[in-house]
């Protein structure tokens, strides 16, 4: 006998692997989520969310460069390597591009990045703002760096990639919580609803009806503004408008699972109704359950992104791919569609890779095939 084991996890698994675009949809998928866990080690601008601004340099093209001078802050604040890595720095240091510099007599001159014709004012920078420095000839070799705006600047002078980066925990996060939060509220109604029937069915299915004839953005919108505006407040909103699904497709495997001979005998051996459905019913009902969670995932990342397009989603300064598109789709028009373009790229590359996941899960539990 083969030694292959015949589980249907197993299974599902080889199929899975068989997949060519279920398998580079979850690689890219699980990159994404690296980079988003230790975003601020991958990006230029590790400051807290991104937000160092440079208004001189506003809307340069990807791979601008530009010398920048940083001016230490004579406070400095501690903070642990923890906080730093998951949550940035303080945003402490000020950074001005330069076009060019100059030491005379111990003395230190620049002359500031301008982005017109007129050149740049040339002006003295007192050696105090360097703590610990004496001699103006050190500065050049500490504080003076050639800086790579690799997807270029926004209207505000911030780093572009800086910024893609950590937004991308906006629509990691608010897929997961929002994913499991409809799967906590769908599993459970639509669990009762199955199994117990009759008036119990009649209320459920009363309650979904209702709220899936409400529309999605509309309800989350109406959610969002009873809530307030805000991080978390975006993840409830959206995870309650998305358990409708997941509650309809558990109710219609729970009838139909709850025929069968095995929970025929759990009921014959005394085992409470709650048992039966923990640990008897909804263990053989998951594959569905899995790809509407994959689909749902993806819907949540187009539904913060919207909200955030229309200012009630994530707020400034956090990064929202969503926000970037409202801050610079009339950049479209202006010779510089790339700013609307690079988040607009990065939502549909990640919607994709969810939808094609979830395609290929159904392919791989599928019985039938």
């Amino acid at each position: 006998m083969s030694k292959n084991s015949n589980s249907l996890t197993k299974l599902a698994l080889q199929k899975f692997k068989k997949n060519f675009w279920g398998v580079l949809s979850f690689s890219f998928i699980v990159l994404c989520a690296f980079i988003v866990i230790f975003a601020y080690v991958f990006t230029p601008d590790d400051t807290r969310n991104a937000n160092q601004m440079h208004l001189s340099i506003h809307s340069k093209k990807p791979g601008f460069s530009v010398q920048m001078l940083t001016i230490p802050s004579a406070e400095k604040k501690e903070e642990s390597f923890i906080n730093t890595l998951f949550f940035g720095k303080e945003n402490a240091a000020t950074e001005i591009p330069i076009t060019k510099y100059r030491i005379d007599n111990n003395q230190f001159f620049i002359t500031e990045y301008t982005d017109d014709a007129v050149a740049g004012i040339e002006k003295e920078i007192p050696l105090n703002s360097f703590p610990t420095l004496t001699q103006a000839s050190e500065i050049p070799t500490q504080f003076i760096q050639q800086k790579t705006f690799y997807f270029g600047t926004d209207k505000y002078g911030r780093d572009v990639l800086s910024r893609m980066l950590i937004g991308m925990r906006i629509s990691f996060t608010i897929g997961f919580v929002a994913v499991f939060i409809s799967l906590l509220i769908g599993i459970t109604l639509g669990s009762l609803a199955g199994y117990f029937e009759g008036k119990v069915d009649a209320v459920i299915m009363w309650i979904i009806n209702v709220t899936w004839s409400i529309p999605t953005l509309l309800l989350v919108i109406a959610i969002t503004l009873t809530l307030g505006k805000g991080f978390w407040q975006v993840f409830v909103a959206v995870g309650l408008t998305m358990w409708v699904e997941v509650a309809r497709i558990v109710r219609g495997q729970v009838l139909s699972v709850k025929r069968m001979q095995y929970v025929t005998a759990a009921r014959a051996l005394g085992y409470h109704d709650f048992r039966i459905i923990i640990k008897h019913i909804l263990p053989n009902i998951m594959a569905p359950v899995i790809v509407i969670s994959a689909a749902n995932f993806a819907a949540a990342i187009l539904i913060e992104s919207g909200l955030s397009f229309l200012g009630i989603g994530a707020q400034p300064p956090m990064p929202s791919w969503g926000a970037m598109i409202k801050d610079h789709y009339s950049y479209i028009i202006l010779g510089k569609p790339y700013l609307a373009i690079i988040p607009g790229l990065a939502i549909m590359s990640l919607v994709m890779a969810f939808m094609l996941i979830g395609n290929a899960l159904r392919d791989a539990l599928d019985v039938k095939n």
